[in-house]
């Protein structure tokens, strides 16, 4: 039961944060599209994103690591 519960929330913490990641990267694509001069500002917002969530990912692992890893 114990492995189950770990398994299932590390896919969660791997998922979570790559669907952020691919929604982000797919966000800005878009908005280069549309608007190719903006890139300077689209990228700054889209590198604070991936900071944010990879900060999440690295944290709930950690979190992780400290309750399971006895």
């Amino acid at each position: 039961m114990k492995n189950t519960v770990i398994f299932i929330v590390i896919f969660l913490t791997v998922v979570g944060p790559s669907a952020v990641i691919a929604s982000i990267g797919y966000a800005s694509i878009r908005a280069l599209g549309r608007n190719p001069s903006a890139a300077n500002k689209i990228l700054q917002a889209m590198i604070i994103a991936l900071v944010f969530a990879e900060s999440i990912a690295v944290i709930a692992l950690l979190i992780l690591f400290q309750l399971f890893g006895r």
